[in-house]
């Protein structure tokens, strides 16, 4: 999955969602990413549905006279015809706190002590992080399991039927595996071809690999936060590899604007970009990144208003680096990583090798965003097994003859792509 991520609140209506389609479309991404469309609590956040089964008025065309379906379907259809998927949040560990469920169905929420429903919360490190405007669903002790399952796949089947293809199922790490296990077989006996993803941030690698065998198509990873230095990100991508293919972002809708976090280092940014890209089978980027956004993303406060060029187009540069992706097998699967020792701390290398075919890969990256760095070998059959000759695919400066002994001064951030075949 090549993920690009479109944030409704910064997109608009949904009539005006079509110019970003298609720039997706034109960077090489085949999925788009949606953040919840349903209608809100009183919060008005993404994430605080009050009804499942009803759109947000903020992203419906006033003085339209299609119904709010219709004017979804439409948007849907456009992005199929451009061909792109889209999976969207399925929100199902909460609600909104101010949702008639709430009333309705009580009994489908955690209870406190006093009697009171449960905020949604999670583990953050030491803290524990409450949000007063969600409602908790009680998936493990619900009297009414079948009730709250049935609800559950009620959603799924609407959100089909407005022309999505797949899930980015919210906090699922959450929700019991038996209740995941059940509502993706039972979804794909008539959808075969649906998609699900699960969102694990904040989860160990064991909890990680728990939820994937629950039969997700995806998981999330958290190469974001690697710093290019130490192995964890290695033994969890390791130790999750074989069970489902993951998903790197170098940033998302929780996270800051890299832009913003590197104080408007370009070349950092795309750094990270290309990296996030070929460490592993998929790769999500948020509207926005291409173009050096540095607002942050917010789930009530961000408005179309927001959405303006910062005098960056890394449209093309990110075109590249979806190519490689998409040519090269060794970067659409979960392949087999390794990084390799370098006397330079500031060259990352980065070996893969297909498990599926006999594709092999080199990734030299400076790490160094704001000076040069040399690289040099006598030989590249140090860092890799095939006898064939390396082919450099770089997005940007590929050489077309790679000398032996072979010496290069690496720009600030840049990455060398060489890719070859094993014998």
């Amino acid at each position: 999955m090549i993920l690009y991520n479109l944030f409704p609140l910064l997109a608009g209506s949904f009539n005006r969602w079509q110019s970003h389609l298609q720039r997706a479309n034109e960077m090489g991404f085949d999925w788009v990413y949606v953040n919840p469309i349903q209608r809100t609590g009183e919060s008005g956040s993404l994430y605080s549905i009050t009804d499942y089964f009803q759109l947000n008025p903020a992203l419906l065309e006033p003085g339209n006279s299609a119904t709010p379906d219709e004017q979804c379907r439409a948007m849907t259809s456009q992005a199929h015809a451009g061909g792109l998927k889209l999976i969207i949040d399925l929100v199902i560990n909460h609600s909104a706190y101010d949702s008639p469920l709430t009333r309705e169905h009580p009994d489908w929420f955690v209870r406190e002590s006093d009697g009171r429903i449960a905020n949604a919360s999670c583990q953050h490190g030491a803290e524990r992080v409450v949000w007063s405007d969600l409602a908790q669903f009680d998936h493990r002790h619900t009297r009414d399991p079948e009730g709250l399952f049935r609800h559950c796949l009620r959603i799924v089947e609407h959100l089909i039927s407005l022309g999505f293809d797949g899930f980015r199922c919210d906090a699922a790490y959450q929700i019991p595996a038996t209740f995941w296990q059940r509502l993706i077989r039972e979804t794909k006996i008539n959808h075969p071809h649906s998609c699900f993803t699960a969102e694990t941030l904040g989860c160990s690698a064991d909890e990680t690999r728990e939820t994937a065998r629950a039969g997700f198509d995806y998981v999330f990873n958290s190469s974001k936060w690697w710093d290019m230095h130490g192995w964890w990100l290695i033994e969890q991508y390791n130790l999750v590899r074989e069970t489902a293919p993951s998903i790197s972002f170098a940033e998302s809708h929780d996270t800051p604007r890299l832009a913003e976090e590197l104080n408007g280092n370009i070349e950092g940014v795309k750094q990270r970009y290309l990296f996030s890209a070929l460490f592993s089978a998929g790769v999500m980027m948020p509207m926005g990144f291409e173009f050096g956004a540095r607002k942050q993303l917010h789930v009530v406060q961000t408005k179309p208003e927001d959405w303006h060029a910062n005098g960056v187009d890394l449209c093309p540069f990110i075109a590249k680096v979806n190519d490689i992706k998409r040519r090269f097998s060794v970067f659409r699967e979960e392949s087999l990583v390794n990084v390799l020792p370098y006397h330079n701390p500031k060259i990352l290398l980065l070996w893969k090798a297909s498990t599926k075919d006999k594709g092999e890969a080199l990734l030299i990256l400076n790490k160094d965003m704001n000076q040069h760095q040399d690289f040099a070998t006598d030989h590249f059959r140090h860092f890799i097994q095939a006898v064939a000759p390396l082919k450099d695919v770089s997005p940007e400066f590929p050489m077309e003859f790679l000398p032996e002994p072979f010496h290069y001064s690496l720009r600030p951030g840049q990455g060398i792509v060489l890719v070859t075949q094993r014998g």
